[in-house]
């Protein structure tokens, strides 16, 4: 469900879409993998009505990225910018107390909604990074790309605010409670609600969805505290030390071309089995595909365009990226692509080799774009963006 040009206070009460199966394209991502000790069924893990575990909002970390595992089934993205003379600083500091106060359940604004797993993360874009300091991470805009049909309101922006939940009926909600929080100070360019799946266990401690085209997806990615620590959260200049870079790319999906495809093209397409998520080449659906592997004629058995050699972090030459996408059915079938990384480069440098030849990107086109610098977490003493905008 997106929307431009109206005003938010009469968008923030419209609904949550409906449902449609879990997201993920680029295989070079992950979503959040449960916790150890947290075990999935070989088929799939269901997805319980509402949880009421609450999520703390305060930290190191900002909630919506590594928390909670797995990650919730609905999401609302609102995108924004900020009028020129607005007061940057003074604006988070309240959104995130806002935070704090709908996710305890103390918000009148919640009524009478239980918050449960709600969570609420919130980013800047680079034009206000650029304000604040043009050499911090996050400064550098998002270049096109091909396969774009991106509306001038659907590209960039200075505020993203991520509302996840269980419940979805909080959503729009809670959007309605920040935007209400933000008032004449912020513009809304477009928002995106979208739904995830159940997680489908690959490996040990270790899980995906699958996406629309019928694959699990977002298996590889960074798992362990020290992945997260090299390729998820920033660790300098002080000012942005315990945030992300986040990337946010609505994507249109053929779903009837690539459907008419046999099993066996579409296996080509990802470069996986459609079934069990093991790559062409063998081994397990976590292990590494062996591209070099061929055919006893020759052929590679993980086809040249497939989409995991195209993405895969090791040929790139990047980092890995934690996604946590969703997908959409409105206004067509998608995916809100949203994935966290220390380096830009991690996601421009995937998606320029991706442009150049990945069968799977014949079956998309982008209608949004954005980056943002995810804020540091923050807390009663140390406000949100306080570090960064003073």
């Amino acid at each position: 469900m997106s929307r431009a040009d109206s005003s938010p206070s009469r968008r923030a009460f419209i609904g949550v879409t409906g449902a449609v199966a879990a997201a993920g394209l680029t295989s070079g991502c992950e979503s959040p993998a449960p916790t150890p000790g947290q075990h999935s069924s070989p088929a799939s893990t269901p997805q319980a009505s509402a949880s009421t575990t609450q999520v703390s909002p305060t930290g190191r970390h900002q909630a919506g990225i590594t928390l909670p595992q797995p990650a919730q089934p609905n999401l609302l993205a609102v995108v924004a910018d900020l009028g020129d003379a607005v007061a940057v600083g003074p604006l988070l500091a309240e959104l995130g107390q806002a935070v704090r106060t709908l996710t305890a359940g103390t918000d009148p604004r919640l009524l009478g909604l239980a918050p449960g797993d709600l969570t609420v993360t919130i980013g800047v874009g680079p034009r206000l990074v650029r304000r604040a300091d043009p050499a911090l991470p996050g400064a550098a805009d998002l270049p096109r790309f091909s396969r774009e049909q991106i509306a001038p309101q659907a590209r960039g922006g200075d505020l993203l605010i991520q509302i996840c939940a269980s419940d979805p009926l909080l959503l729009p909600v809670v959007a309605a409670a920040l935007v209400q929080q933000a008032g004449h100070r912020i513009r809304e360019r477009w928002r995106q609600s979208a739904r995830r799946g159940p997680n489908v266990a690959v490996d040990k401690d270790v899980s995906a969805p699958r996406n629309l085209l019928g694959f699990i997806d977002g298996i590889v990615g960074p798992r362990t505290t020290a992945e997260h620590q090299r390729h998820l959260w920033l660790t300098g200049p002080a000012p942005v030390a315990g945030g992300t870079i986040a990337v946010v790319r609505r994507m249109e999906l053929d779903l009837p071309r690539f459907a008419a495809l046999s099993v066996a093209d579409q296996e080509a397409v990802f470069g996986r089995r459609r079934a069990t998520g093991v790559p062409l080449s063998g081994g397990t659906a976590a292990g590494d595909p062996n591209l070099g592997a061929k055919t006893p004629d020759g052929r590679y058995l993980v086809p040249a365009d497939a989409h995991i050699r195209r993405a895969n972090p090791n040929v790139v030459g990047v980092g890995l990226m934690l996604r946590r996408s969703y997908s959409t059915d409105e206004p067509t079938p998608g995916l809100l692509f949203i994935s966290f990384q220390n380096d830009i480069r991690t996601f421009t440098h995937t998606l320029t080799r991706m442009d150049d030849s990945d069968a799977l990107l014949r079956f998309t086109t982008t209608t949004a774009s954005a980056t943002f610098l995810i804020l540091p977490g923050f807390d009663q003493q140390h406000p949100l963006g306080a570090k960064t905008f003073h």
